[in-house]
């Protein structure tokens, strides 16, 4: 029977603003490689493949049928899943779970410079009949949010501009981030207005890569690994997809998936069971709003804990040391699984100038992006 699961090989390609010399089919085939290399395993010994992947992002329906070449997974069992890298984990995870699976690899990817109008792409997901005929640009959304939650909960703008500030200086850190920066928050004031208070430089810029995971159930890991990364919660939600009916001024959904995966992972206290967290940061303010929906503080909190330090790489609860999507890029079905790359590094030691010591919990959270409400968590562990 098995009991537990755990990430037992991985592999990316790193993340750049184009990649004008690769197609994605080649990001994904460099990405795989690594990771069946890391697991220990040729593509013919893994039982399943689950892609992350939106047809939208590729130009063309059924668009799973063009991964199975450069996974390795002719004539295995592949299915795809719609949304981002940690739900098609969770499918994955729930795969192994059955007894029918031993290993299951799981892949996404973005390819975003492929892209030549993603603002209309985007703009396709909102409300045919109200939203959609307006034509205004999607991050006028994120800019109303971003209005509602600093009002809710007297964040200042200075406190998103350090976001900006931390993140990006992380990223410099880490070679996989395409966008680090040594800035100041008077440069992120001095960016152009998008959708004020939305500024520039509070969007993180679109990047393209891939990632590639191998679970294994608990037997077989412990063969394949003296460094398991193990699986301890799960959660997933949806909230509204109508902008008129949703909560504005916070993350229901990851609050909603965030009780989820920590009552898997039987966690009551997740400031002092985690030791550190990778979370959706797509614009400055959402990593302010998502660390009080996953209770990292009280509401109106956060906005203190990233001005005093607290979560910087030296910090007491360190958040996004990758860089966030601010300082690596925007990955849409792919942003999920950089923030798992990034876990099981910190995890296993690997992490080189950005390893934070001693961590033994770690916590991804994502954010499908404007307009969905849609997210996911993942706890992982390495004891």
């Amino acid at each position: 029977m098995v009991k537990r699961v755990a990430i037992v090989g991985i592999g990316t390609t790193g993340f750049r603003p184009v990649t004008p010399d690769v197609s994605y089919r080649e990001l994904i085939f460099e990405a795989a490689r690594k990771a069946y290399t890391d697991a220990g395993l040729e593509p013919d010994e893994i039982d399943g493949f689950v892609t992350a992947t939106e047809d939208f992002m590729e130009g063309y329906s059924i668009a799973d049928e063009y991964t199975p070449d450069q996974l390795g997974a002719v004539l295995k069992p592949t299915q795809t899943v719609p949304g981002d890298f940690i739900q098609a984990m969770a499918t994955a995870y729930m795969m192994i779970m059955t007894g029918a699976f031993h290993t299951v690899a799981v892949e996404a990817h973005s390819k975003a410079s492929n892209v030549k109008n993603i603002g209309e792409l985007v703009g396709f997901a909102l409300d045919p009949i109200y939203n959609r005929p307006l034509r205004e640009s999607y991050h006028t959304i994120a800019g109303l949010e971003m209005t509602r939650y600093m009002f809710e909960t007297y964040a200042p703008a200075e406190a998103c501009a350090s976001v900006v500030v931390k993140n990006k200086g992380n990223a410099l850190r880490n070679p996989y981030a395409a966008f680090g920066a040594d800035i100041t928050e008077t440069d992120v004031f001095n960016s152009e207005p998008v959708a004020l208070p939305l500024r520039r430089l509070d969007i993180a810029p679109h990047a393209d890569g891939a990632v590639v995971v191998v679970l294994a159930d608990d037997s077989t890991a412990n063969n394949l690994t003296d460094a398991p990364i193990w699986i301890e919660g799960l959660g997933w939600c949806t909230d509204t997809p109508t902008l008129e009916m949703r909560e504005w001024g916070e993350a229901a959904y990851a609050k909603i998936a965030a009780e989820m995966a920590y009552k898997m992972a039987g966690i009551n206290s997740p400031i002092s069971q985690i030791d550190f967290a990778e979370i959706s940061d797509e614009y400055s303010y959402k990593e302010l709003q998502h660390m009080e929906a996953l209770n990292f503080c009280m509401r109106g909190e956060a906005a203190h804990l990233v001005t005093s330090g607290a979560t910087s790489i030296s910090g007491e609860f360190p958040i996004n040391v990758s860089g966030g999507a601010i300082g690596v890029g925007h990955l849409f079905e792919a942003s999920g699984a950089q923030k798992i790359h990034e876990l099981v590094e910190q995890l296993r030691g690997e992490a080189g100038t950005r390893q934070i010591p001693d961590v033994e919990v770690g916590l991804a959270q994502t954010w499908r992006g404007v307009p969905t409400a849609t997210g996911a968590v993942a706890i992982l562990s390495n004891q």
